[in-house]
């Protein structure tokens, strides 16, 4: 078990929570990741994945610009859920200020 979860058991319940009811319907996640004002570059996921093949993405925050770009497709994914194969489509979050999950 990451360290993170250990360290911060509400938010990892929290952050589950989040997902069930972003996406009822959607296979629970084995893996959630939570960021704080990350920006990345073009790129696609590494690893397995642990068995899915498809990212549930969100933003949070109070923030402007941030948006998700997906194989080019400029996607506004604050407060809205975006699900794509990050192992296969190249992505990547546009500049932003303010701060953002």
């Amino acid at each position: 078990m990451p360290g993170s979860n250990v360290k911060y058991p509400s938010l990892v319940k929290a952050a589950f929570l989040l997902e069930r009811a972003l996406a009822p319907s959607r296979r629970p996640s084995s893996t959630i990741a939570v960021n704080s004002n990350a920006q990345f570059r073009p790129h696609t996921d590494s690893g397995a994945g642990s068995g899915q093949s498809k990212s549930l993405i969100v933003a949070l925050g109070d923030y402007a610009g941030g948006e998700l770009v997906v194989e080019e497709q400029v996607v506004d994914i604050r407060y809205k859920p975006k699900e794509f194969d990050g192992w296969k489509e190249r992505h990547y979050t546009k500049y932003f200020v303010g701060e953002r999950f």
